[in-house]
Parts: C-alpha cells; structure tokens; sequence
C-alpha cells in the first residue's frame, strides 16, 4: 500500500522537518514547524518591511473560525487545506470539520478485508470459535469494568461526563508499565488519543516526524491499527469490530507497512 503524502516540510534550510500541521507565515507565507513560525525565529524576509512601513498592532488575534468557538491565538493557526483561521485545539481536520477532509472509506474498506483475511488464515481452531462469541464476551467485560475505571483513570477532567470514553490502555512492550487506565474525548481522533495517550503514560512520539515507526492505537481484539484521521465514536459504533466503553485497547510502535499486531493475546497475558 503506498504511504500517504500528508504533511510538509519546514522552510528553514537547517530544519526541514515534516509536519502534518505545518504553520503558514503571515508575512512571507512561508511553510514552518512549531518551532520556527514565529517570524523571528525563521527571519521572516517581511520582518523589516513591515517595520518600517506600518506599525504593528500589538493587540492583534486570530479568532478561530469553528463554529460557536471563541477562541483566539496571538499567531496564526492555518489549515493547509481549507486555509481558515483555527485555535489550537481545532486546528486538526477532524477536529473542525474541514470542508476539505477526505474520508478514505474505499481505503479503509480494503484494509479492515485485507486485516480479516491474514486473521482468519492464521487463528487456530479455538482462535476462531472464541472469535465468535468474543464480542458478547468483550462488551460484558467492558461493562464491569466500566465502573472500576472511572474511578481511577486518568485524563482531561474539564471534559464532560457525557463525553467521556474510559479505556485500559495496554502499553507498547518493553514499556516498564505493562497498562494504565485512561479516558478521552468521543469526539476526538485517533491521532488526538495517541497523542494524548502518548503523554499521559511519558511514551516518546515522534509522529509529527518521517520517521521508519509510528505510535499506532490497536484494536485489542483484530489488531488492527486505527486510521489517525477517524474519530473515536466511529469506531465505538463499528459492526465488525467496535470498540467497547470500560474495554482495552493497545498502544505500540509499528513500521509504516505494519498494518496489525499479530498476538493480541500477549499484552494481556
């Protein structure tokens, strides 16, 4: 499967990393990363121009476009693709709705086959029969361990109660704590979980950079590696594979070409 071209690559000569969010400068309209969109720190070629022409206006915000938002940001925060004005916690695609968001369902589709069919060529005998009855058996589960969670998880606490999604995060291997109980957003992304996630349990992510691995969120059942652009509620509504509210789900770091974890089973062992 061909890798997705998303993201560029900062203008500053000595940089040049690759975001998926880059900033666009206002002055020369330049490309950056987080660390260099300010105009002092990439030496804005605007910089002098507007100095000397028009005074700056000190109190100067971008509002953010999202609707019924009221936020603002001192710099701004622009969509590569819909090129509207964001705050930084809308400034994901998924998380304003980007009119130019493309859903990979064609894609999605062709990969959820291709995931069943290693499954189901590789499960044994008894692999395959607790397959059928493991959906019932999961949601049970999650169910019970619902309330044992929201007890202890971690996460975002300004979140709503209504909102809220409770998981026992199974951690990648090697990692010195095995799991950790956490809760998100349902509206958020996946990608938005695994960074969440990511800093919540002190993990390194580096997938804001073209790096040969990624930080990818598994299913615990298919393990399979959830799209960072779907939204969370997606899957909780899934038919072949949803996720449960209270169940588990794996954090783990896999090459570009890796679309699954093989042995579910021996994170929870």
């Amino acid at each position: 499967m061909a890798e997705l071209e998303l993201g560029q690559h900062c203008a500053v000569a000595d940089c040049r990393q690759l975001d998926f969010l880059p900033f666009v400068c206002d002055g020369c309209s330049g490309i950056f990363c987080l660390q260099h969109r300010s105009r002092d720190a990439h030496g804005c070629s605007e910089v002098n121009i507007r100095n000397n022409s028009v005074k700056p206006d000190q109190h100067r915000s971008y509002p953010c476009s999202y609707r019924d938002c009221n936020g603002k940001e001192l710099l701004p925060v622009l969509c590569p693709y819909c090129e509207k004005h964001f705050c930084l916690r809308h400034r994901h695609q998924s998380d304003h709705e980007c009119e130019k968001l493309d859903t990979p369902k064609p894609r999605m589709a062709a990969t959820q086959q291709l995931v069943k069919t290693i499954i189901d060529s590789k499960k044994s005998e008894e692999a395959k029969s607790k397959k059928c009855r493991g959906p019932k058996n999961s949601a049970t589960a999650a169910k019970v361990a619902l309330m044992k969670l929201k007890m202890h998880a971690f996460g975002d606490k300004s979140l709503p109660q209504t909102e809220r999604i409770y998981f026992q995060v199974f951690l990648p291997k090697g990692n010195k704590e095995k799991s950790k109980p956490m809760f998100f957003c349902s509206k958020w992304s996946i990608g938005k979980v695994v960074d969440f996630a990511a800093s919540l349990a002190s993990l390194k992510n580096d997938n804001n950079k073209s790096t040969s691995q990624k930080l990818r969120l598994c299913h615990a059942a298919s393990g399979e590696a959830l799209p960072f652009e779907h939204t969370l509620e997606t899957w909780l509504s899934d038919k072949d594979y949803p996720l449960y509210n209270g169940g588990n789900i794996i954090l783990e770091y896999l090459n570009n070409d890796v679309l699954s974890i093989e042995d579910t089973d021996s994170y929870f062992s």
